[in-house]
């Protein structure tokens, strides 16, 4: 019921990949029942905080939602709870992270497992394809935001087997694994056998990850939504956000 809105709470949830933890927030809406869930994944440098704006939008409306931060996935001004170096984060050891919390989701008493769904931002949007592809048995359908595709042309263009040690994207040092595990990875090809509903949000005068990119990627999906939200940039935030959250919340309540 897309009218009635429920009082929420917040519950502290770590999950572990490989020995390291990863820490997240659980926002459970007080409904009778179990509840669709939406995993949701932050961009690069980011962390936790960026689902958790999402959060409080969906909660109400009766939708669960899982933030969290990757594992080494962010720069010095965003607190990381997680373990994890991020000279040793990758795009693939993110899609690792997703697959150990898809896997525990399914364990958690508040959530329906027949209704997960992924969300992303940006790095966090690829994540989220790539995961959405891998695990398109267990996922509803996916909500990308701005997520970027064109990582992987980028981490082909950069490598070199005698690059340096450590680069620096976007405020966050990263290490040679970071290219190494996409540079041979084609994306395109991957994303056009998920048969799953995808909705791709995108602010028309982002200048990092460009609308004729993630244009292009929503007609390789067999049954995408893509919409632009007008003067927004890379990310979204006050009417821009409000105007995300409206799009995400009509997709969602189309498809529990």
């Amino acid at each position: 019921d897309k009218y009635k809105t429920y009082d929420y709470e917040v519950r502290e949830i770590w999950c572990e990949n490989d020995g390291q933890k990863i820490y997240g927030q659980a926002f459970v809406p007080k409904t009778d029942g179990r509840s669709p869930l939406i995993i949701t994944s932050h961009g690069l440098g980011a962390n936790h905080e960026s689902g958790a704006s999402y959060a409080k939008k969906y909660a109400p409306k009766g939708f669960a939602v899982y933030t969290f931060d990757f594992r080494g996935g962010s720069n010095k001004n965003n607190e990381n709870k997680s373990d994890g170096s991020s000279l040793d984060m990758s795009v693939m050891t993110e899609v690792s992270d997703i697959d150990v919390i898809l896997a525990a989701a399914k364990t958690w008493d508040f959530v329906d497992t027949d209704r997960i769904f992924l969300q992303g931002g940006s790095q966090g949007g690829l994540v989220t394809a790539i995961s959405g592809m891998r695990h398109q048995d267990e996922v509803a359908g996916l909500i990308l935001l701005y997520p970027a595709f064109g990582m992987v042309d980028f981490a082909k263009y950069l490598y070199s087997e005698d690059m340096q040690e450590e680069t620096d994207i976007s405020g966050i040092t990263v290490g040679k694994k970071f290219f190494e595990d996409i540079k041979d990875y084609d994306v395109r090809e991957e994303i056009a056998d998920f048969t799953k509903p995808v909705l791709i949000l995108q602010g028309s005068e982002d200048n990092i990850v460009l609308p004729s990119v993630t244009k292009e990627a929503s007609e390789l999906y067999p049954d995408s939504e893509y919409h632009i939200i007008d003067g927004a940039g890379h990310g979204f935030s006050g009417e821009y956000h409000d105007e995300a959250t409206e799009y995400a919340l009509d997709f969602l309540y189309r498809h529990i």
